[in-house]
């Protein structure tokens, strides 16, 4: 028998991949692992390589959310604003619409009519130009007296230029007189214009879940009492709410004056996480808007992507509200008791409103 000394017997070395880099969690300076040790080193080993997959397993999987979310809404919002109904007859001079140059404002007239059933004769029940700064930093909205004493161009109804109050102008000749009556006012170019009947009001706020404004003082009408202070409304209520103004202290003023606070209230609601947050009311909403709004033909699809996606404010805190300026109340010869313009205080706002400078006005008129 050899007195040879016999090499020590090395262990196979393990197959399995897993078990490769082992000596990675070892200190090189212990004895060689048991076999417990090494099944354990082999499971922890496993279960730090498995981490990295779930996480991006994780990640990949709130990517597709996040893309299925933003399908769905861009899907959403395409579908809505294609269905709008635009009518190239709203603008005076449809050739005179042009695109409008990034860093100018843009000049919106919203007109809510009273189209309704039993009524004939409509008339532009509100009538705001609604300027969106050059900044898209703020959108001022103008609120023009429907009973202002101004001079509506010669049209198919009354053959020459006459003064009337300006509400009469939609009845004579529909949005596209409004917008010419407008821009004689006021030197201003108009970019778009906006309409919005009595149902598609009721249909709007009652979608949004109601609109809350801060009513400045208490007033009854048809009935209906709203309380001073802070209110929630919505369907035939807001629509009370915006046309009263016989029980108000100043009338028409105070009337124009509540319907830019609900309009502002619409815009806030509108942009809220609440709808934005909620895919099946932000898309109800959108549905409301594109069902009973119609624009002219230049405010397409495109466009109000693009204006929308440049806007600077994402809540009413951008809206800035503004009233036109009268100097005091008269009577026509036939009996109409009308508002009439402040042409000094006119030619300063319409000089804000074309050099991009309503802050500063609004900075010199606290409304």
């Amino acid at each position: 028998m050899s007195n040879t000394p016999q090499e020590p017997s090395q262990a196979p070395k393990h197959a399995d991949p897993d078990d490769e880099g082992l000596d990675l969690w070892r200190d090189d300076t212990t004895e060689p692992a048991n076999e417990g040790e090494v099944a354990t080193a082999t499971r922890t080993a496993r279960k730090k390589r498995k981490w990295p997959k779930i996480f991006l397993a994780a990640l990949l999987a709130a990517v597709l959310l996040v893309v299925g979310v933003l399908f769905y809404y861009f899907r959403s919002i395409s579908g809505a604003l294609n269905e709008i109904h635009r009518d190239s007859s709203l603008m005076p001079d449809n050739t005179a619409v042009q695109p409008v140059e990034t860093g100018k404002p843009i000049n919106f007239v919203l007109m809510g009519t009273d189209n309704r059933a039993g009524v004939s004769g409509a008339r532009s029940d509100s009538l705001i130009l609604a300027q969106l700064s050059g900044d898209r930093e703020h959108l001022y909205l103008v609120s023009f007296l429907r009973d202002m004493w101004v001079t509506v161009p010669a049209n198919k109804v009354v053959k020459k230029d006459s003064k009337a109050k300006i509400n009469a102008a939609y009845s004579w000749g529909g949005s596209a007189l409004t917008i010419k009556t407008l821009q004689k006012l006021t030197g201003v170019q108009m970019d778009h214009a906006v309409i919005i009947d009595f149902p598609g009001f009721i249909s709007l706020t009652d979608e949004l879940g109601g609109v809350t404004v801060n009513n400045p003082q208490k007033s009854t009408i048809d009935g209906h009492t709203f309380a001073q202070g802070n209110i929630t409304i919505s369907g035939e209520e807001a629509l009370l709410y915006v046309r009263e103004r016989y029980d108000l202290a100043n009338g028409d003023l105070d009337r124009a004056a509540r319907q830019r606070s609900v309009i502002t209230a619409i815009i806030e609601k509108s942009m809220s996480g609440g709808v934005i947050s909620d895919p099946k009311k932000f898309k109800g909403v959108l549905d409301v808007y594109a069902k009973n709004t119609t624009v002219d033909s230049g405010l397409t699809t495109a466009n109000i992507r693009k204006i929308a996606t440049s806007l600077k404010f994402s809540s009413g805190k951008g809206v800035v509200q503004v009233q036109a300026p009268i100097s005091g109340f008269g009577k026509s010869k036939d009996g109409q008791a009308y508002d009439i313009v402040d042409e000094a205080g006119m030619k300063e706002l319409s000089t804000a409103l074309k050099n991009d400078r309503m802050a500063d006005y609004v900075a010199n008129h606290p409304q």
